[in-house]
């Protein structure tokens, strides 16, 4: 067995609550979103691990996420390893734009393309799809945080639906049309232990993913 890798979406944000489509805009969490990192924290504590490193995105609402969960199990001064890599998708011209006005205004089942699609991003010159997303997080995951896990390092990546979304994508080896129904609950941790050749071999998810958007 080689080690054990833990990824979180993190907690609600100010525009989660406000229904805004966020992508490389910085909001902080608000204060379901503490609760909610306090609550992955807590699970991660009775689980009862300890990490050697941390990754997270240079946005604000993951970064806090991050530090409360290694607050809530004693480990504070973790080296935390902060990159753009791990970032939100870009929403492009959707960014801080309320998901309502933009259904008004190009229709349900577009708005539903640009979310939810793989390879269909949101307009503007910066927007990504899940495809674009990935294209930055895979070479990332393989070449800074999957050498450690294989080296048995106990590794948390406290980052963002999409980037995780990618990351899971691989790990759970789904199709392009099975990713498009994933959906990541705030603050619950998915514990995964990897064999020596990078599969998976246990998938333990720390909490109630209903809540899953």
């Amino acid at each position: 067995m080689s080690g054990t890798m833990v990824l979180v979406r993190h907690g609600q944000s100010e525009w989660n609550k406000k229904n805004l489509f966020t992508g490389w805009k910085d909001p902080d969490l608000t204060e379901l979103g503490i609760e909610e990192a306090e609550t992955g924290a807590k699970a991660l504590k009775d689980y009862g691990i300890k990490f050697d490193i941390a990754f997270t995105s240079v946005l604000v609402r993951a970064e806090k996420t991050c530090q409360i969960i290694l607050d809530g199990i004693g480990q504070s001064d973790l080296e935390t390893i902060h990159d753009q890599a791990l970032n939100e998708r870009n929403y492009g011209d959707l960014a801080g734009l309320n998901k309502d006005d933009a259904r008004a205004k190009w229709g349900e089942e577009q708005v539903h393309i640009w979310r939810r699609s793989y390879d269909v991003p949101p307009p503007g010159d910066d927007g990504e799809s899940l495809k674009d997303t990935g294209a930055r997080v895979w070479p990332y995951y393989m070449t800074d945080i999957l050498p450690r896990v294989l080296r048995g390092q106990k590794v948390l990546v406290a980052a963002h639906g999409n980037s995780l979304r990618a990351m899971v994508m691989i790990l759970d080896r789904l199709s392009t049309q099975e990713v498009t129904g994933l959906n990541l609950a705030t603050g619950v941790p998915m514990v995964y232990k990897l064999n020596p050749d990078s599969t998976v071999a246990s998938k333990e998810v720390l909490g109630d993913m209903s809540g899953a958007h």
